[in-house]
């Protein structure tokens, strides 16, 4: 059988009209996927755009905390080199001489119970 198409003579009606419609059909099936694509799309990208908000968010929180520790460090270490240059460098020395005694002392005192 062959397909009657638009401007050849056959019987008028229902076989050109069931034709166009399928195809018609078929095009509005495959435009219903692409819009349900493109919408899963759509709030995907929204998803990762607001992910990645967050994550730039905590990123900055993080760059901040590591500035304020390298300060907090950068203080210790200046007063660590103070103390060593200071005449109380032997005071210090005897203080921990003496703490190491007195952890050698208990050792020995809880091992020999």
């Amino acid at each position: 059988m062959r397909r009657a198409g638009l401007g050849e003579g056959g019987p008028p009606g229902n076989y050109v009209a069931s034709g166009y419609s399928v195809y018609e059909e078929e095009n509005e099936h495959l435009q219903e996927g692409l819009r349900a694509k493109v919408h899963a799309l759509k709030h995907l990208s929204i998803d990762i755009g607001n992910e990645v908000k967050y994550q730039n968010k905590m990123l900055g929180d993080m760059d901040s905390d590591f500035d304020s520790t390298g300060g907090l460090l950068g203080a210790t270490i200046g007063r660590l080199k103070l103390l060593s240059r200071g005449s109380q460098t032997k005071v210090y020395c005897y203080m921990l001489l003496f703490a190491l005694f007195v952890f050698i002392v208990l050792y020995w005192v809880i091992k020999l119970r």
